[in-house]
């Protein structure tokens, strides 16, 4: 076992993760979700479930697996819920379990569906990716070769999430291949360099205002494919509202930021086939200060 993947293990045993989920009557997913990213070999990976009051009881079962999972003994808990009085929209959840995330010392943050769509089996090679190199977001891709969409989606259905991504990148001129990507890991430099609170997407928007963000101010982007599956469980939050806010907010993104200058973007082939460890092995790099534009 070489120095690089020695280093990357150590650096592995002390990091912390958080991962941040919103939900919305996922009732049923969240205990199977929670033992699975909580199974994972990250020590210190910690869940923040972002409740909107589900009707379905989901904060209650949320707080349940804090009692569950959380150590008796003082120190960083496993489950952190946090409850909102409704539903607030996906993408103000994502921002606030991403402030609450970062004020707690957070050194990364990963953002994922509760619903099994991004599989937890992926997180240790994200991880390891970001560990090994200078990336400042990984992102789980469904567009780069490699990645693959449900068998079971329709023709009509990969059409139009493909029309969502060519809108998304031909509008705002990005280089980026899943612009509605939901499923990334972010550095915690990247996140306070971007300013959350300058975040107004609500809907699945957020995740093009974001990616947007990233290419503007130069960070380093590796996508990686994943499989996307299909939820088993539960019903799509994507609705008509939703569909027709993300059509007219990437006008208005494009608008909102048009003074801010774009700094050169660094995006790397799509790391395939690689674990994490064959990955620090070959790229020993060591992360550089940056400094955001």
């Amino acid at each position: 076992m070489n120095d690089a993947i020695l280093t990357m293990l150590q650096q592995l045993a002390e990091t912390r993760v958080t991962v941040v989920i919103p939900t919305y009557n996922e009732a049923e997913n969240l205990p199977a979700m929670t033992a699975a990213l909580l199974g994972l070999p990250i020590p210190n990976l910690q869940l923040m479930v972002v409740d909107d009051n589900s009707p379905d009881g989901t904060g209650a079962v949320a707080d349940k697996l804090a009692e569950q999972y959380n150590p008796m003994v003082p120190g960083r808990a496993r489950v952190v819920v946090i409850h909102r009085n409704g539903k607030g929209g996906l993408g103000t959840a994502y921002v606030a379990g991403m402030q609450r995330a970062l004020a707690e010392g957070a050194d990364y943050v990963l953002q994922m569906d509760a619903d099994f769509s991004h599989s937890p089996t992926y997180i240790p090679q994200m991880l390891g990716v970001m560990l090994a190199t200078d990336a400042d977001v990984i992102i789980g891709s469904r567009y780069v070769p490699g990645g693959t969409l449900d068998e079971g989606w329709g023709a009509w259905r990969q059409w139009i999430s493909w029309w969502a991504n060519f809108y998304s990148r031909m509008i705002l001129n990005l280089r980026i291949r899943d612009m509605t990507a939901g499923f990334k890991l972010w550095r915690r430099e990247a996140l306070i360099g971007i300013d959350l609170d300058r975040i107004r997407s609500n809907g699945y928007s957020f995740q093009v205002e974001m990616a947007y963000l990233c290419e503007k101010l130069g960070y380093h982007l590796v996508e990686i494919p994943i499989h996307f599956e299909d939820r088993r469980i539960g019903q799509s939050k994507l609705d008509m509202p939703v569909k027709i806010e993300s059509a007219w907010r990437t006008w208005q993104i494009r608008w909102r930021y048009r003074h801010l200058r774009r700094a050169p973007t660094v995006i790397n082939n799509p790391v395939v086939g690689t674990s994490a460890l064959d990955h620090a092995s070959a790229h020993p790099t060591q992360r550089q200060p940056q400094t955001t534009p």
